[in-house]
């Protein structure tokens, strides 16, 4: 499984959550702790708002604790909102174009867990796609399939939540449909520039971890484990939730 974190609120720079915290991401990529895969080794990226309306992103397939740009970037990148992600992967290759988080106009997505029986199901999935987003889809894995399945239902009107409640209950439909008994598990986190959805969800009930802090009133952080040994803040996010990050604070919703 893969670790992840979203920040919203004032303007810091990249390295203060992603590299310096005790129990970094950075640190996290080598030795998580509450993760199946204590090493999440197979590449990283970083996501990040600025002053143009579509979001900055690098990504690499090294391990994020021997990149030395990643590094760079990060103590020299300030941002009011950005996102960071280290990669276990999960039966797809290590490719640039498999490592998150995904981007699409505004958008940043990017996710933890996996769609049981991906390989059975794939195909039937990519087949619902729009031709403009499946011209889109770069990578392999079921990460960024979902969340341009999720970009589809959006453009049609749907909100946030309803779009990724709708993808997550089909899909679930197709693999029940397909005799598969693999859960789907799906912690994920979604941008618009201003606003962050975060979502926690498991077929069995059983959904990687995702935890939320405010950060000495500055902001808001949403993380797949804590940024310190010291868990003392850290708010696990219930299963089956929703939960909205903006400038006016945070609120929690049942997920659909």
């Amino acid at each position: 499984m893969c670790r992840f974190l979203a920040y919203l609120g004032d303007t810091i720079f990249l390295d203060e959550l992603v590299c310096k915290p005790q129990h970094s991401l950075v640190r996290q990529s080598l030795r998580a702790d509450q993760a199946k895969a204590v090493t999440n080794g197979d590449g990283f990226g970083i996501g990040w708002y600025g002053e143009r309306e579509t979001p900055g992103v690098y990504r690499e397939v090294m391990p994020a604790w021997s990149d030395e740009n990643l590094l760079a970037l990060c103590a020299n990148v300030r941002s009011h909102l950005f996102f960071a992600h280290v990669r276990a992967a999960t039966g797809t290759g290590i490719a640039r174009q498999n490592c998150h988080p995904f981007h699409y106009g505004p958008y940043l997505f990017m996710h933890n867990g996996q769609i049981g029986g991906y390989g059975q199901i794939r195909r039937a999935m990519e087949a619902r796609l729009p031709d403009h987003l499946y011209a889109r889809r770069l990578g392999a894995t079921d990460s960024e399939l979902l969340f341009l399945l999720i970009i589809a239902r959006m453009e049609i009107g749907e909100s946030v939540a309803d779009a990724v409640s709708q993808v997550l209950r089909e899909t679930m439909a197709m693999m029940q449909v397909l005799n598969i008994h693999e859960p789907l598990r799906f912690a994920a986190a979604l941008a618009d520039g201003e606003q962050v959805y975060a979502f926690r969800f498991a077929s069995d009930k059983r959904a990687p971890t995702l935890y939320m802090r405010e950060e000495d009133a500055r902001g808001l952080v949403v993380a797949s484990e804590p940024l310190a040994d010291d868990q003392q803040g850290w708010e696990l996010i219930p299963q089956g939730s929703v939960l909205l990050l903006s400038s006016q604070g945070f609120r929690h919703e049942t997920l659909a």
